[in-house]
């Protein structure tokens, strides 16, 4: 997914801890609600003092915003365009080739449009020497501290100057603290605050990319008095989620910690058909394959992995906060509802498209509409069924014949001649993680008609999203 024209915008990110420290000597909360606001005022204030740096990060590049935006190496000035700072940054490529400097790199060194800045503070001040003072005082005091991790995020064009861009980024960082002071006030419980959090969500066209502030340890279903106030605020529909925690903006250059691909079908060119449409899966997805999570289900556990791709889509939407379940978690809720003997925990038997809509439901809460073809030449009628799957629903398909089970991620569909091509995921791959193999050798890919067996039968499992926010 695109969230800026690398040609024309950039994202600069700033991220870096600030301390709220203050001493709370009653237990009087509305004065110790004062106290706590003069304290984030006083955070304010030091985002605009000139002891506030940024640092762009894998680089030697220092910015101090508030001191006529003087920064080093020397050559940066504050007329400088943005996208020249990228010419700083050290990428992953350069760093294994040995090329790591100081001076400057070829323009557009850093493919990526995300630059990334650290939040400092100077805590050394010139001046005169003085000797130090010790004092000491005894009393009983409440002592609040606590670390905010500073989030904020604007989108600048390339040529934006970089004195430009620094009156955005603390204009960005004061009204963070701001939201940030409401959230702290708002979920005081005496004298335990919780830590506010920073979240950024990209929402459709025209809106973009929106940061909010969360209380941390609060669950998504104590926000939903939030989460709707969001949704009128930008005018979104009320029948999917698009605040929750799950639905955070996952940067660029930030990989995947869990090791899985996600859309791996973005790469791919669409087929063309005469006046044909294309319906795609909305949203993300991980792909489950054959061999993962150290488990051997080759040969049998294809039905499985097309599970597995489909709950991470429910979990990456934020439908659900449960975790991915595993094959065996998958074998005890069939065993659970009734529709296997319990000797199923711990085996190698296949499932189809009935025992995974049973387990979205049991495991998920999730309902879903089952799709039947007698013999595979019929799934070729099935365009206009499909298309609105993907155009209304928006989630993957898992289609089970014979002893095989695939992911449908999308079709291709021309309303006038008939013609159709999906665009498969294929559980029985067996190798690493490698996108371009995947993609070359049609693990995902587009398939024609003939793709399906042409004499057997197949159900389809098609789930339904959930309204709600």
């Amino acid at each position: 997914m695109v969230v800026v024209d690398s040609d024309s915008e950039i994202i600069l990110r700033v991220k870096g801890p600030l301390e709220l420290k203050c001493q709370l000597d009653t237990s009087d909360a509305q004065l110790t609600r004062r106290v706590i606001s003069r304290t984030f005022e006083s955070l304010r204030s030091q985002v605009q003092s000139e002891s506030c740096v940024l640092a762009v990060c894998d680089s030697p590049v220092f910015i101090w915003p508030n001191k006529s935006v003087h920064a080093t190496p020397e050559e940066i000035t504050p007329n400088t365009p943005c996208e020249d700072v990228q010419q700083w940054i050290q990428t992953d490529d350069q760093e294994s080739a040995g090329k790591r400097s100081a001076k400057k790199k070829s323009k557009k060194s850093s493919s990526a449009s995300v630059i990334n800045l650290r939040l400092m503070m100077e805590l050394t001040q010139p001046g005169p020497l003085s000797a130090p003072i010790l004092s000491k005082t005894v009393q009983k005091s409440h002592f609040l501290a606590a670390t905010l991790p500073m989030d904020c995020v604007v989108c600048i064009g390339c040529s934006d100057t970089i004195k430009d861009a620094c009156e955005r980024l603390l204009e960005a960082l004061s009204r963070q603290l701001c939201d940030m002071e409401k959230v702290t006030l708002q979920h005081m419980r005496g004298p335990t605050v919780l830590v506010p959090e920073a979240l950024h969500f990209l929402l459709p066209e025209p809106k973009g990319l929106v940061t909010v502030v969360y209380p941390e340890g609060v669950s998504d279903s104590q926000l939903e008095t939030q989460r709707k106030e969001l949704h009128q605020q930008f005018e979104l529909p009320d029948d999917r989620p698009y605040f929750r925690r799950a639905n955070a903006y996952h940067f660029p250059n930030e990989p995947y910690k869990d090791g899985y691909l996600r859309n791996p079908h973005v790469v791919l060119t669409h087929p063309t058909l005469d006046n044909g449409k294309v319906y795609l899966v909305q949203g993300i997805y991980s792909y489950h394959h054959y061999m993962q999570d150290r488990m051997d289900d080759n040969g049998w556990g294809c039905a499985y992995r097309s599970l597995q791709t489909i709950c991470s889509w429910f979990q990456q939407q934020g439908y659900v906060e449960r975790s991915v379940p595993t094959h065996k978690e998958i074998q005890q809720a069939l065993v659970d509802v009734g529709d296997k003997q319990a000797s199923f925990v711990g085996s190698r038997q296949w499932i189809g498209s009935i025992e995974v809509q049973a387990v979205l439901n049991q495991l998920l809460g999730i309902t879903s509409k089952i799709m039947f073809v007698s013999q595979g030449s019929e799934l070729a009628s099935k365009g206009r069924e499909l298309a609105n799957h993907f155009l209304t629903e928006g989630t993957p398909i898992m289609i089970g014949g014979g002893v095989l089970a695939h992911t449908i991620l999308g079709v291709t569909w021309s309303e006038t001649t008939g013609q159709i091509r999906y665009l498969i995921l294929d559980p029985h791959y067996t190798g690493a993680e490698d996108l371009q193999l995947i993609t070359d050798k049609g693990w995902c890919g587009w398939k024609g008609p003939d793709f399906w067996d042409q004499t057997a039968y197949y159900n389809l499992c098609l789930p339904q999203r959930p309204k709600v926010i």
